[in-house]
């Protein structure tokens, strides 16, 4: 089966749809603005005439939803409020939408790195975010013209430890789930064993290392924020949620996690058990948020195309 096939987000506009299920990703999505701003505004600042021509956009991460245009929209209205203030007529824009890709591995039990991983699975996780973020500069830097911009968000950790709960913990929750399921009966361990999801969260300086070691890039601003897990929850001063709350919170963050991997899932383990790993995973989510509030730590990149 072809990987464009089940790499994806649930489809439809149902209660577990990705479409309504990604208030988390517009809210990053919108923390990313000021970042916009400042790039824009700075090519603006350096070459009026940048704005003369077609203006094109690609969004690397579109999805489907009502995200897919956001962040065009947000662009171009950045690029007009730019315009007028140069006293400039707007240009045409071309807005590319692209999503998709993968790679793969892991060990046994389960189905990213986790805190119980071995040394050479975080080593390989490492080593395979180093050679395609590589990649993916070196490509975008021959589609860019020079002195072009490139904004990127994604989710990174707090540290240099790869088992911090900002980076990997939400994956462990999950791969919990399914060995409660393997307990009972519901699952097959070899299943379990031969899943693995090609996630890999960064911390700040790596994504800086690889950044200068690639070459076609200049950084022009790095900055962090943070998100709860469940992005109906405003509270971001509580250490801990209360046992209501946090069984709210649980079944909140377990569907959109749910709304980005269960195409993985389903393809994997099949139907019929998705439900309940899900039912789990609410469970565990809102017994560790009841003890830690550990939050999404988010990445934002500026990039100058040397």
């Amino acid at each position: 089966m072809g990987v464009e096939n089940i790499l994806h987000m649930n489809t439809g506009n149902g209660e577990l749809s990705y479409a309504k299920n990604s208030l988390l990703q517009e809210i990053a999505i919108r923390k990313t603005m000021p970042v916009l701003k400042h790039t824009i505004k700075s090519m603006a600042d350096l070459d009026v005439t940048i704005f003369s021509h077609c203006f094109k956009i690609a969004d690397l991460g579109c999805s489907s939803g009502t995200n897919t245009l956001l962040v065009a929209r947000i662009i171009i209205d950045i690029v007009d409020e730019a315009c007028k203030e140069n006293d400039r007529k707007a240009p045409q824009f071309q807005v590319c939408l692209n999503d998709l890709y993968g790679n793969d591995f892991n060990n046994k039990a389960n189905i990213c790195m986790a805190k119980t991983s071995p040394p050479n699975v975080f080593e390989a996780y490492r080593k395979q975010f180093y050679l395609d973020f590589r990649k993916f500069l070196k490509l975008r830097s021959e589609e860019i013209v020079c002195g072009g911009r490139m904004v990127l968000t994604f989710l990174g950790r707090s540290n240099a430890d790869p088992t911090s709960d900002d980076g990997c913990r939400h994956m462990e929750l999950l791969a919990q789930s399914l060995v409660d399921m393997l307990k009972e009966g519901l699952v097959r361990e070899s299943y379990i064993n031969s899943f693995n999801l090609p996630f890999y969260t960064p911390c700040e300086d790596e994504v800086r290392d690889v950044i200068h070691k690639e070459g076609s890039f200049s950084l022009d601003s790095l900055d962090v924020f943070q998100g709860n897990w469940d992005p109906y929850d405003t509270d971001y001063t509580n250490v801990n949620d209360f046992k209501e709350d946090s069984h709210r919170h649980g079944k909140n963050a377990a569907q959109v996690l749910r709304a980005v991997t269960e195409p993985l899932l389903t393809s994997h383990f099949g139907n019929s058990v998705i439900d309940a790993v899900f039912k789990k995973l609410e469970k565990h989510v809102a017994e560790h948020l009841a003890n830690k509030k550990t939050r999404y730590f988010n990445i934002v990149i500026s990039l100058i195309n040397k």
